[in-house]
């Protein structure tokens, strides 16, 4: 087996120490040449996932939504058309693991099996440089915001984790917003070899103060989580750390986690509205309601009330949604409020026309953002998981 033209120039470009530093733009082109191919253009999703935004200045921003570009990122598939400069330009998902990062379109005169090839093999290689050097590139940040972002936002953003987290059997997503104007709102999800961890959480007030309080209690279930806590013990320690840290400030939120070999879920719910759980496409609103604990901090400590931990059994192809108010109390113009139902019908509609769940969360909350009739009155967070076991 002969290799192929340009696999030498590949292994010689990730070999050199140097391109490991390059500015994203500059390592992409090189990259680009290395694997025989005439040129591409990268484009990454805004925060708010409504505009797909190059990372140099030869080409303009395209909608998410109404662009083949947009049809990409939103389907994570191919897309294939005439490029301007009368060849062909095929338009490829720039994922990594489970997270949508953007598209990448690579100009050629024909698209071969052999070109799309080595198209997917850049897209691959881009996204892991994607997410390496996002985290400390403010060259990144500035191109992906549209406005400048207060600082509660800004501190929060730094915590939060991917969007969208998952493996052939488990996906894990979830959308949060006003995305420049976060007060005390945040999620977190995050992978063992045989857990998936959830949490959603709400502090107290929309100021800074709630956005510390949020911060410290990402951090503390973190830490805990980290240590091998059980999820009794992962609440105790949030617990203890507003207590002592931050004792006029409190935290509601729902901790799970979900056991990917049995689908057995653990919650414990602090203060918070209950989780939803759909099942062949219908919402079974009662199935994990159970009387809420006491919020997380100060107020826990005061009351020998120990916290309970509920569990269900899930079935293959459940969803379960967890959210925060903000959700479900925005508001149209005449006071009426979005309403669990009207939440719970969305998600079904998407799941039978055959969405991916992250998709359905962002079109659920830009629904709600842009309806003429509706508005935010506090922060709107939504995580939705989905189990999907291998069949036996």
């Amino acid at each position: 087996m002969t290799a192929e033209p340009g696999d030498g120039r590949l292994e010689e470009f990730l070999a050199d120490p140097e391109n490991a530093t390059l500015d994203l733009p500059t390592a992409a082109a090189r990259c680009t040449k290395a694997l025989g191919l005439p040129s591409s253009v990268v484009y990454l999703s805004d925060i708010q996932q409504r505009r797909l935004v190059p990372l140099t200045d030869v080409a303009s921003p395209l909608l998410v939504d109404g662009s083949l570009a947009g049809w990409t990122y939103r389907t994570q598939s191919l897309r294939v058309a005439v490029s301007e400069a009368g060849g062909m330009t095929a338009w490829l998902p720039l994922v990594d693991g489970a997270e949508r990062l953007g598209v990448i379109a690579v100009d050629s005169p024909a698209l071969t099996p052999d070109v799309l090839r080595r198209a997917r093999a850049l897209a691959k290689l881009l996204a892991m440089m994607i997410t390496s050097k996002r985290a400390y590139q403010d060259s990144f940040v500035r191109r992906l915001r549209t406005r400048p972002m207060r600082l509660p936002a800004e501190m929060l953003r730094a915590f939060l984790p991917p969007r969208t987290i998952g493996t052939s059997h488990v996906v894990s997503t979830a959308v949060l917003e006003p995305a420049y104007e976060l007060g005390g709102d945040a999620f977190d999800h995050s992978l063992t070899e045989t857990t998936l961890h959830l949490a959603v959480l709400d502090a107290m007030g929309h100021n800074l103060a709630s956005g510390l309080t949020t911060a410290v209690s990402l951090a503390a279930c973190r830490n805990a989580r980290r240590t091998g806590a059980d999820l009794p013990d992962l609440v105790e320690s949030v617990d203890d750390a507003l207590s002592l840290w931050l004792p006029d400030q409190f935290c509601t939120g729902v901790l799970a986690q979900l056991d990917l070999a049995s689908g057995t879920l653990r919650w414990v719910n602090c203060g918070h509205p209950t989780p939803l759980l759909i099942r062949d496409r219908q919402p079974l609103v009662d199935a994990m309601r159970r009387e809420a604990d006491l919020p997380m901090g100060m107020p826990s400590l005061l009351t020998e009330r120990r916290r309970e931990t509920h569990e269900i059994a899930l079935k293959p192809g459940d969803r379960v949604l967890m959210y925060t108010d903000g959700v479900t109390e925005a508001r149209a113009v005449d006071g009426a409020e979005f309403g669990l139902e009207q939440f719970a019908d969305y998600i079904i509609g998407a799941t039978a026309a055959g969405e991916l769940p992250s998709e359905t969360l962002r079109r659920l909350i830009h629904s709600i953002l842009d309806s003429p009739t509706s508005r935010l009155r506090d922060d709107a967070t939504i995580l939705m998981f989905e189990w999907s076991p291998p069949s036996r």
